[in-house]
C-alpha cells in the first residue's frame, strides 16, 4: 500500500500530525494554543500531499508528494547561485542541463531561447560550428521524410528525419512505452520496439513500428531461443510493423550479450517475449541464426521474404573495420542488399552496461557512421541503401552534424526519454526511476500520464525537425541532403580549424573496389572475408623470438 511506501513517508507524517493534533484540540482544550502551530504547519502539507498524490502533471510529485516540491525550488534558484552550488549549463553528464531544459521546454512547448550568449568557450579545443549563409533561404514548413527500402523490397516506408530509437518494454515501462507509441501516432513517426519484442503497449497507441529482433529472437524463437521463421512470418504481417531491424550490437555495450534474471522474468514479460517462467532471460552476445558475413545477408533476405517485402537491415556500433568491410563484400559476392544500416555510437545507450563496456569498447557516432558512408560509397552500394544513426541526438544542430556526414535520418533514445519526464537520476538499472519511465514498479509508473506525456512526445519530435529546418535555411539550404562534411567545423588540438573533411575519410564511388590504395580502408579491406568475420589473415602479434 501507498501508505508504507517510504516515497510517501512525509505525506503520511504530516497527515498522521494534522489528525492527532486535531483529536487532541478537540479533547483537551486548554492545548489548543500549543497545538495550533503544528495544525497550520501540517494541515496544508497534507492538502498539498493529496493534491499532488492525484495531480497528472508532473510524475516526481506524484511519485513523491510534497517532497518532490524540494527539486523545483532547487531548479528555480537563480542561474548566478546555481553555478557555485550545483552544475552549470554545460556540465552533467551524460547530457548537460542545457541539453535537458531544450527538450523540456519543446516538449512543452515553451520559450526555448537562450540570454546573453554563448556559455562555450569557442575556442577550446573540439568546438563545433556550421557554415552559415549571407543568402539564407526560407525557412520548410513541412516535416523532412525519407524512403526507406531498396530495389528488393517491395513495400517501401515513407519515414521522418527523425525517429524513436530501440527502447524494450522490460527496459521502459508499460506507461513510457504507450506515451512514446502514441506521441509517434500523433506526429507522424516511427517507434523502434527494442529487442523485447512487442509488446500489447507498443500496439495500443497504434504509431508505426520498427521491430528490432537481436540474439534472443524474443517474440519469434523456439523453445530452446533459436529463430523461429513462423512466428516471425505471423508477427511481421501486423502492418503496424513497417520495418525489421536485426541488431547486431548496440552502443551502450558492444559485444556483450544480457540477462533477465527469472526474479525479474513476470508473467507478462515472459509471454511478451516468449520465455519460460522460472528461468533467466538471457540475450547471447552472438546470433545463432547466422555466423559469417554471407550468413547475415541470406537471413536478411528471408526476413524480408517472411515479412511480405518491408524493408529489413541491421543495426550495429562499428567495432573491427574488417567486419564491416567483409558484410560490404558479402554484398558485392551475393547481390543481396540491406534496406538500411543504423550506425549505433559507442555515446549512445538507455540500457545498464558494465562501466568498461560503456566508456571504452565501441567507436563513437560519427567515426562510426563517416566510416559506413565511406565504405559504402568506395563499394558503389551508397545508392542502394539508407543510413540511420543514433547517439545523444537532442537537437537541431546534432542532426545536422550527423547528416553532413552522411546519416539520411537519425534516432534518439534519451531525448524522448526527457520529453516523457526522465530527469537523468540514472536509475534505469535499480528498478527506482522517480518518474516512472524505466521501472516496473506499478506504483512509480503510475505517475507518468500517458496522454501528457504523448503530446509531449510530439511536440519535442516538431519543435526538433523545426530546429534543424531553421539551421538549414540560415546555411543556405532546402534540403537535409545539402549538407556535407566541409559545412561543420571543429577546432583541433593544436588550434587549427578544419572541416570534418578533413577530419574524417572519404572514398570516391568504385575506390574501395579497387583495393583503396593509400588509404585507412586498405588494410581492413584486405583482411576483410564475406565467408568470415575473422580477419583472413591472422591480425595478432608475432610470436616473441626465443632467446639464444
Amino acid at each position: 500500500m501507498l501508505i508504507f511506501d517510504k516515497r510517501f513517508l512525509t505525506l503520511s507524517i504530516a497527515i498522521a500530525v494534522s489528525v492527532v493534533s486535531l483529536l487532541f484540540a478537540v479533547a483537551f482544550p486548554g492545548w489548543r494554543t500549543l497545538l495550533l502551530p503544528a495544525l497550520l504547519i501540517a494541515l496544508p502539507l497534507s492538502l498539498l500531499g493529496v493534491y499532488d498524490l492525484l495531480q497528472t502533471g508532473h510524475a516526481v510529485l506524484r511519485n513523491y508528494p510534497i517532497l518532490g516540491h524540494l527539486r523545483f525550488m532547487l531548479e528555480d534558484i537563480r542561474p548566478e547561485i546555481r553555478q557555485y552550488f550545483f552544475e552549470d549549463e554545460k556540465s552533467g553528464m551524460p547530457f548537460p542541463r542545457d541539453k535537458r531544459a531544450v527538450v523540456y521546454q519543446r516538449a512543452k512547448h515553451q520559450l526555448d531561447k537562450r540570454p546573453f550568449g554563448t556559455h562555450h568557450n569557442v575556442y577550446e579545443s573540439q568546438f563545433e560550428w556550421l557554415h552559415h549563409s549571407i543568402a539564407p533561404r526560407p525557412v520548410a514548413t513541412r516535416g523532412f521524410r525519407l524512403m526507406i527500402g531498396g530495389p528488393q523490397c517491395s513495400k517501401p516506408y515513407d519515414a521522418s528525419i527523425l525517429n524513436i530509437s530501440a527502447m524494450s518494454f522490460g527496459a521502459l515501462s508499460a506507461n513510457a512505452i504507450r506515451a512514446l507509441n502514441r506521441g509517434a501516432r500523433i506526429g507522424g513517426f516511427a517507434h523502434d520496439t527494442g529487442e523485447g519484442a512487442i509488446s500489447p503497449y507498443h500496439r495500443e497507441g497504434g504509431g508505426d513500428l520498427i521491430w528490432e529482433i537481436g540474439s534472443g529472437y524474443f517474440g519469434c524463437r523456439t523453445p530452446n531461443g533459436q529463430f523461429d521463421p513462423g512466428k516471425f512470418a505471423a508477427a511481421a504481417a501486423d502492418p503496424q510493423i513497417k520495418m525489421i531491424e536485426v541488431k547486431l550490437s548496440q552502443g551502450a555495450k558492444p559485444g556483450h550479450g544480457g540477462v533477465l534474471p527469472k526474479a525479474k522474468v513476470t508473467a507478462e514479460i515472459a509471454e511478451i517475449r516468449g520465455v519460460p517462467m522460472g528461468e533467466d532471460c538471457v540475450s547471447p552476445a552472438g546470433h545463432s541464426a547466422f555466423s559469417t558475413p554471407l550468413g547475415l545477408l541470406e537471413f536478411l533476405n528471408e526476413l524480408r521474404v517472411l515479412s511480405q517485402g518491408k524493408p529489413v537491415g541491421f543495426k550495429l556500433c562499428i567495432g573491427h573495420p574488417w567486419e564491416f568491410l567483409g558484410i560490404v563484400k558479402a554484398m558485392l559476392e551475393s547481390g543481396i542488399r540491406p534496406d538500411f544500416i543504423v550506425v549505433d555510437g559507442k555515446e549512445g545507450g538507455t540500457g545498464a552496461a558494465p562501466l568498461e563496456f560503456m566508456d571504452h569498447l565501441g567507436m563513437p557516432l560519427r567515426d562510426g557512421l563517416s566510416f559506413v558512408h565511406a565504405a559504402l560509397t568506395g563499394a558503389g552500394l551508397r545508392g542502394d541503401i539508407r543510413i540511420g544513426c543514433a547517439g545523444k541526438i537532442t537537437t537541431g544542430f546534432d542532426m545536422a552534424r550527423v547528416l553532413a556526414l552522411g546519416a539520411d535520418w537519425c534516432n534518439a533514445a534519451r531525448g524522448f526519454m526527457f520529453a516523457i519526464g526522465c530527469i537523468q537520476a540514472q536509475q534505469c538499472h535499480t528498478g527506482a526511476c522517480p518518474t516512472g519511465v524505466a521501472t516496473q514498479d506499478p506504483s512509480r509508473q503510475r505517475a507518468l500520464n500517458v496522454g501528457d506525456k504523448a503530446i509531449r512526445v510530439a511536440h519535442f519530435h516538431e519543435e526538433t525537425v523545426k530546429s534543424l529546418a531553421e539551421i538549414l535555411a540560415a546555411a543556405g539550404y532546402d534540403e537535409p541532403g545539402q549538407l556535407m562534411p566541409q559545412h561543420v567545423m571543429r577546432r583541433s588540438p593544436d588550434g587549427r580549424v578544419l572541416s570534418f573533411k578533413d577530419h574524417y575519410p572519404a572514398l570516391q564511388p568504385g575506390e574501395l573496389l579497387k583495393g583503396a590504395p593509400g588509404t585507412v580502408f586498405a588494410e581492413p579491406w584486405s583482411l576483410a572475408s564475406s565467408s568470415s568475420f575473422s580477419p583472413s589473415v591472422p591480425a595478432c602479434h608475432p610470436e616473441p623470438v626465443a632467446a639464444s
